[in-house]
């Protein structure tokens, strides 16, 4: 199942590599052509480009949360799981090697 998440992670930054070379290129071409000019070619390329980042830390961000929401589902241990069973085993075993005490008797 990881492999499939990470295919999908990299396949979609391929994607945004590959689309951010078509826009320059695009761009490049309009400007060779006079139909835009290279400060509009620069702040659409820059607009792109931020909207690019935006997408992909949503993405990212969604991807995360599924994730997370998945493990839950299939109640897994997490770290943070493990660390705290690991505290209470450290407690439990401190109290059992702690010598018992015998309630005192009282004389009647």
């Amino acid at each position: 199942m990881l492999d499939v998440i990470k295919k999908t992670l990299l396949a979609g930054l391929g994607a945004t590599v590959v689309t951010a070379e078509r826009v320059e290129k695009s761009l490049s071409e309009l400007v060779e052509k006079g139909k835009l000019s290279a400060d509009e070619a620069r702040k659409t390329a820059q607009k792109v480009v931020e909207e690019g980042r935006q997408e992909w830390e949503q993405s990212r961000t969604e991807l995360a949360k599924t994730f997370e929401d998945l493990l839950k589902k299939a109640k897994l241990a997490r770290q943070e799981d493990l660390k705290a069973l690991e505290a209470r085993i450290a407690a439990l075993e401190a109290a059992a090697a702690k010598p018992a005490t015998k309630p005192k008797k009282s004389e009647d």
